[in-house]
């Protein structure tokens, strides 16, 4: 079981939780709590003053997953082949978010919640939920203003 993230904040508190009882991996996040959380998330990273730029490396390790992906799969490869090219990459993701948030304070609630999404990281549909929830709360953020 992943470490208590021992937050005090409700909006990451709401979705690490979520997250954390999921049984069948991170496909099983429903969508619509999964937007309605990263509703809620987006803003508040705005107003930690969290900034892209801050979780730059991250951002694009997934953008450089999902066109790994799309490769494999016009190459045929089965589901399974195409999560064992993209696997070691998935969990590395953990320390470049350890060291955003270690940089910058902003950045430690979406650190605490990608990483306890991230554990639940085992197929690539789970990994294609991981990028809806990334994606969803980028788009909150900058929606409420967020550079």
């Amino acid at each position: 079981m992943p470490k208590n993230t021992n937050t005090k904040e409700p909006e990451t508190e709401a979705i690490v939780n979520t997250i954390l009882k999921l049984d069948g991996g991170l496909k099983t996040y429903p969508i619509r709590d999964l937007v309605e959380h990263a509703e809620k998330f987006g803003p508040f990273l705005k107003r930690q003053r969290l900034e892209t730029n801050q979780v730059r490396k991250f951002l694009d390790a997934i953008n450089r997953l999902k066109t790994t992906l799309a490769q494999d799969d016009r190459e045929g490869k089965t589901d399974e082949q195409r999560f064992a090219t993209i696997e070691t990459e998935v969990v590395l993701l953990k320390p470049k978010l350890a060291y955003a948030a270690a940089r910058q304070k902003a950045a430690k609630p979406l650190s605490d919640v990608m990483s306890v999404a991230i554990d639940k990281v085992r197929s690539t549909e789970d990994f294609e939920r991981l990028v809806q929830l990334v994606e969803s709360i980028i788009a909150y953020h900058k929606a409420e203003g967020g550079k």
